[in-house]
């Protein structure tokens, strides 16, 4: 029997062990109960462009594939920019919205994307959302923050992007002193300074798991959320309800790093983690001292990274100021189908130009590397 597409609008219709075993990781964002967990507590706003779409691709009542996807009004909360696409698709009379994307909402974190029983179920996803796509007349179809590995299964129809994050990797480091033992004079000292600035200006540091962190802990990072979002004038999308569906669902995923001064805690970063990679997410602060962003956002995490023996650490996107902090230069891939031939085929030279440009700042990048042993680093 062929096999066929089902949409939905809520994973509460998806049981948990069918859609987790699909994507066979623990990565904690395509995890049911964090893709529901939105859902739930009310993250993905329709006004704000995320109405669920998820695709089910179904053989005999079994579910085969799966893709988290949802219908885009505008761009909100993708990191993969396209404001130039929807202009120009505007300037001939084409509405680029809505779109299809597959990705997970406010995370521009890489992970499973397109998750399938087998290489054949993958591929078979991808040509049914394409036709589906098509059939709906909308512009098209995008997979933002998927693995190398599953870029396969989008053939050369798939217009290709990249970008750049940065990443620590554990390189057998014993703890921290022996991570700075590796890191050129100048960085060396520099850290050194850093974190000990942030010990003489009276912070600590307390860091707790979601069965470990009380209702106040997750309400007052939840306030730090907020904050960081009020100083640049935007909207938090994520609730508190959110963070206690996190710290009930995920409970050994969930990491907060709470920076305390004079026994309350005034700053906090929320990470999620894995088996072997540790992933901050957001942070915020009451006060506004020299360092605490670095101390509470990267240190704390790679101390806590070199304790636990993950061998990862994401920080977050963006951010040229990581490099310095041990934070490689690391690429990120995305793959967009522009359902109109032409449109696509314009749009192409334009791609391939892009990735040339991230391609050389990535090579100029690793030639700042803070190491002594710049060779040595992945």
């Amino acid at each position: 029997m062929a096999a066929s597409l089902v949409l939905t609008d809520t994973l509460a219709s998806v049981p948990a062990a069918q859609w987790d075993v699909l994507h066979g990781s623990d990565n904690p964002f395509v995890q049911h109960a964090f893709l529901s967990g939105l859902e739930q507590s009310g993250c993905l706003r329709p006004a704000w462009g995320w109405t669920p779409c998820h695709a089910l691709l179904q053989r005999d009542g079994e579910l085969i594939a799966a893709a988290p996807a949802y219908r885009k009004d505008n761009s909100h909360g993708e990191f993969v920019f396209d404001h130039a696409w929807a202009a120009a698709f505007v300037q001939t009379g084409r509405d680029y919205f809505p779109k299809w994307l597959v990705a997970v909402p406010y995370s521009p974190v890489t992970g499973p994307r397109l998750l399938a029983a087998s290489d054949e179920a993958r591929q078979q996803l991808v040509v049914a959302m394409q036709r589906q796509c098509q059939a709906w007349g909308w512009s098209s179809l995008h997979v933002n923050f998927l693995p190398e590995e599953e870029t396969g299964a989008l053939d050369d129809s798939w217009l290709a992007r990249l970008d750049v994050q940065f990443h620590w990797h554990h390189q057998g480091w014993r703890d921290f002193p022996d991570f700075l033992n590796a890191m050129t004079h100048k960085r060396r000292k520099a850290i050194r300074q850093e974190r000990e600035r942030v010990r003489r200006d009276g912070y600590s540091f307390r860091i707790v798991h979601g069965d470990e962190a009380s209702a106040e802990d997750l309400a007052a990072m939840h306030d730090f959320y907020c904050l960081t979002f009020a100083d640049k004038g935007n909207s938090p999308a994520l609730t508190l309800a959110f963070f206690q569906h996190l710290a009930r669902t995920m409970p050994r995923a969930l990491v907060l790093i709470l920076a305390e001064h004079e026994g309350r805690s005034v700053a906090g970063a929320l990470c999620l983690r894995s088996a072997d990679t540790l992933y901050g997410r957001y942070w915020g602060s009451e006060h506004q001292s020299p360092g605490l962003h670095f101390e509470t956002c990267y240190y704390q995490g790679i101390d806590y990274c070199l304790r636990e023996g993950l061998q990862r650490f994401e920080p977050g996107a963006q951010g040229e100021h990581k490099l310095a902090r041990g934070f490689l230069p690391e690429l990120t891939y995305s793959r967009h189908f522009v359902a109109h031939s032409t449109f696509s085929q314009a749009l192409a030279p334009w791609c391939a130009s892009e990735r040339e440009q991230v391609l050389r700042y990535r090579d100029l990048l690793q030639q700042h590397s803070p190491f002594r042993d710049a060779s040595a680093t992945p």
